[in-house]
């Protein structure tokens, strides 16, 4: 079927202010041939090694560092990097391929004729259910610990919200 879950910044990619930000590496130019970044200020990073990236939940991850060999004299240094103290450090981006692969096929699916149907769908179907049970029954955290009770408290927190709606629609 696909991916048709919102990554964390789908909407903001779609902005003005986003597409113009030209410190954001998904708005440089990437050379294939040479495997090479010009960013936003026409500084070239080349790629210089590959390596292996654990997250905090355990997953692994081909990472691709690229590096501009000379950021010292570029007028927009502090927007780019961070440690702008430190005058021999240059710009430098990490790259995971196999991320962007899934980030773009999502980003397709997202915008597809379908994939905007079940964008539309999904407020009205489950995020006003979250936020009711949220802001007015209070449930902030679960009570009972261990995951058979907690899917046991999320049932009934349904099955309260339910009768509530019926009660609602039968007076």
């Amino acid at each position: 079927m696909g991916n048709y879950i919102k990554y964390n910044t789908f909407h903001k990619e779609t902005t003005r202010k986003w597409k113009a930000d030209l410190t954001r590496v998904q708005n440089w130019h990437y050379n294939e041939k040479q495997d090479e970044y010009t960013c936003g200020y026409g500084k070239i990073l080349r790629f210089r090694y590959e390596k292996t990236q654990k997250s905090k939940n355990g997953y692994r991850s081909l990472v691709r560092v690229y590096e501009s060999d000379d950021c010292k004299d570029c007028p927009y240094r502090d927007r780019c990097i961070k440690k702008t103290d430190k005058p021999e450090f240059n710009k430098r981006i990490y790259i995971n391929r196999r991320g962007n692969e899934l980030k773009a096929q999502a980003r397709a699916n997202l915008t597809s004729e379908y994939g905007l149907e079940m964008r539309s769908l999904r407020p009205v179907e489950v995020e006003s259910v979250f936020g009711n049970i949220k802001g007015n029954f209070g449930v902030r955290r679960f009570i009972l610990k261990g995951m058979t009770k907690v899917k046991l408290e999320w049932g009934l927190h349904c099955i309260a919200h339910n009768m509530r709606k019926m009660a609602a629609f039968s007076v």
